[in-house]
């Protein structure tokens, strides 16, 4: 399975989403000293995950007419060249079109990069493959955002800025090594014919619910009791949602993912609904740990059971949107009720949506979606 050019992909990938982590953090902060102050830096992260979300619904026909290869190698040129233009000015005005150009390439990169997973690997072994890829861009992640931080406070914002455009082009040479397949554009495989194609928006609801709540946390934790608390429960988070990801690949390929729905709801639920009590440091890091347990299986799991019904860009294409939307919508909509509800019923309330779209997790295991013929 991990063939020199699934190897050569997840290089790639993991170069440019560093690069996109070093800055996810660090750039709103440069954008608020530069005299954007709070709404600045609020605007460059807006701005970025849009042009993420506009980019991702561009991918598909990108594909179809460059291929996989000159695909992602535009998603590391989008990543890394505008990074190196940052230190030219603080304006707002200029942070912002740079942070829209990069928000696009992270459209382009993910949504290929997840879709020629699909096609690298074998059906057999897809659960265990998208697993793998999703430990490969996790990583960044975890040591980007930290680091991106710290080195910003320590060494100043010129030298992060350089790093993080110099890695997305350092893996412009693994990206040489790719197929230059170019996918079907508008059209629908066998595979997805009959009722089964109709799962897909369903499936992608589950985990957009999921994604807001991920959006939710990781924007409103910090705020909502102690900031090391919240940093330490993130972590385990984000250690724990790659590691779940994998797992549910391998159990997916042997026993079918549509078994891992429901418990992947009912986890994220309850790991949001711990969050109510705040102050308690065990509620917190235990309820982010379940959090991030569910997250990781439902990534796995909505995503292999798309991939069984629709074609590799088309639903690569819809699951990223429903990650990055789904993110974006949770951040914007609890800060509009929060002065209404406060932490802990909001905190509710979201448990709440993540668990309304258990029927639709319980249909899709009701419909039969198993694991593909061996």
């Amino acid at each position: 399975m991990m063939t020199r050019e699934m190897n050569l992909m997840m290089a790639a990938s993991t170069a440019g989403l560093l690069g996109f982590y070093l800055l996810f953090s660090s750039a709103p902060l440069y954008a608020a000293t530069g005299g954007g102050g709070g709404l600045g830096a609020g605007s460059v992260t807006g701005a970025m995950m849009l042009a993420t979300v506009a980019a991702e619904l561009a991918v598909p026909w990108l594909l179809s007419r460059l291929g996989y290869r000159a695909v992602m190698g535009l998603g590391l040129v989008l990543l890394g060249l505008p990074a190196l233009l940052l230190p030219l000015s603080a304006e707002l005005s200029w942070v912002l079109g740079i942070s829209v150009l990069r928000g696009a390439g992270l459209g382009v990169l993910v949504v290929a990069g997840t879709a020629l997973t699909a096609e690298l690997v074998p059906e057999e072994r897809r659960g265990e493959g998208l697993g793998l890829y999703g430990v490969a861009v996790g990583i960044p992640s975890v040591l980007g955002l930290p680091l991106g931080l710290w080195a910003s406070d320590a060494l100043g914002f010129g030298p992060v800025f350089a790093v993080a455009g110099l890695v997305p082009l350092a893996g412009l040479p693994a990206v040489l090594g790719l197929p230059a397949t170019r996918p079907a554009y508008g059209t629908k495989p066998a595979s997805a014919a009959g009722p089964a194609a109709g799962g897909l928006a369903s499936l992608a609801l589950v985990f957009a619910a999921v994604t807001t709540a991920t959006g939710v946390l990781v924007t409103f934790l910090p705020l909502a009791g102690s900031p090391e608390l919240a940093s330490v429960a993130l972590l385990v988070q984000s250690l724990a949602t790659p590691a779940a990801r994998w797992w549910a690949g391998r159990h997916g390929d042997r026993h079918g993912s549509a078994g891992l729905l429901v418990p992947g709801v009912l986890a994220t639920a309850a790991g949001v609904a711990l969050q109510v009590w705040a102050g308690s440091p065990v509620a917190v890091v235990a309820g982010m740990a379940l959090f991030g347990a569910g997250f990781g299986v439902l990534q796995n799991a909505t995503l292999a059971l798309m991939f069984e019904r629709g074609g590799a860009a088309r639903v690569s294409a819809l699951w990223n949107l429903a990650y990055d939307a789904g993110m974006g919508a949770g951040a914007m909509g609890f800060g509009l009720v929060l002065g209404h509800t406060g932490y802990a019923a909001g905190f509710g309330l979201v448990a709440l949506l993540v668990l309304a779209t258990l029927p639709l997790a319980r249909v899709r295991t009701a419909a039969g979606y198993a694991p593909l013929p061996r």
